[in-house]
This record gives C-alpha cells, sequence and structure tokens, in this order.
C-alpha cells in the first residue's frame, strides 16, 4: 500500500466534502463571471462534472472560451477565522459532453452519484453535461500549507476513489 501524502489527503477530503464551487468563465465581452455550480468528479477521467442549463450565462460563457476556472473551498464556521480557510483553485477546459455518449453517460452517473435530487432535471431538454478536464490547481490547505499541482498530480487525486 502506498503512502499518500497529507496535503493530498487534505484535498481528497475537500473534494469529498464540498458538493459546489464557483466556477470562473470568460463572457463575450472578455469580462470575468463567476456562478455557483454544484459538481462531481468522474473518478475514471478525473474529470470535474457539472450539469448546466443552456439558459446560463456561464454555459454560454465557457463554449466561447472554454477554458475556465473553479474554486473549491471548505465552508466557514462562525467565530473561526477565514484567511486559512483550505480551498483549491482548479485551472481547466470545459467541453459540453455529447448527449448519451459514454463520456456522457459517465458523467451522468458520477453525478447523481453525488445529486440523485437532480435525476429528473437531467430528462430537461436544456440542461447538459459539462465536463471540466483539469490541467493544474493551486491548494491552500491552511496557513503555510500551499502547492501547486500540474495536470498529473492533480489527476491521480481526482481518480482516486471520492468518499
Amino acid at each position: 500500500m502506498s503512502h499518500e501524502p497529507r496535503l493530498s489527503q487534505a484535498l481528497r477530503t475537500l473534494f469529498a466534502t464540498q458538493r459546489v464551487a464557483a466556477l470562473g468563465t470568460l463572457g463575450e465581452d472578455g469580462r470575468p463571471f463567476v456562478s455557483m455550480v454544484p459538481f462531481a468528479v468522474e473518478p475514471v477521467s478525473g474529470q470535474v462534472v457539472i450539469h448546466v442549463s443552456g439558459l446560463a450565462a456561464h454555459t454560454g460563457n465557457l463554449q466561447r472560451h472554454p477554458q475556465v476556472s473553479l474554486l473549491v473551498m471548505q465552508a466557514e464556521v462562525a467565530g473561526e477565522p477565514v484567511h486559512a480557510l483550505p480551498r483549491v483553485t482548479l485551472e481547466g477546459v470545459a467541453t459540453v459532453l455529447a448527449f448519451e455518449s459514454v463520456s456522457w453517460a459517465a458523467a451522468r452517473a458520477a453525478y447523481l452519484a453525488r445529486f440523485p435530487e437532480a435525476e429528473p432535471m437531467t430528462a430537461l431538454g436544456d440542461f447538459r453535461f459539462v465536463g471540466i478536464r483539469v490541467a493544474g490547481a493551486r491548494q491552500v490547505a491552511g496557513f503555510g500549507a500551499a502547492r501547486s499541482l500540474d495536470g498529473e498530480a492533480i489527476l491521480q487525486v481526482l481518480r482516486a476513489p471520492q468518499a
């Protein structure tokens, strides 16, 4: 059994316990736009999966400019300092997955395993699954505990079994 570094364990815990991310996209005019999206991780490909409406501004943005960023962070605890909250910023490329393709089916399964209540929305015609292939990340696990990860290092965490 191989040893997993402490920061990788902390990152895996963050992905397993937090279900929403801030999604950063670029608008048609090049201006940044941030929105909240529920997310899942597809464990075979290691892609981050979101389920979005074609009517949402972020969907049009990521279709025009597929380079996106996601921020996943631990929730604030009342009375506790916020500056050292565990968090990770992911950089990646978003792709709308072809309906009923193998990657779409895998994304749907991962998403519904995490959000079973969303099943009726998967039948709506204006919703689609988007896979985000992560190319790098910046993790902050607390004061003095930060690191950058290249694409392969973050994929090792994303592909591992999620809780």
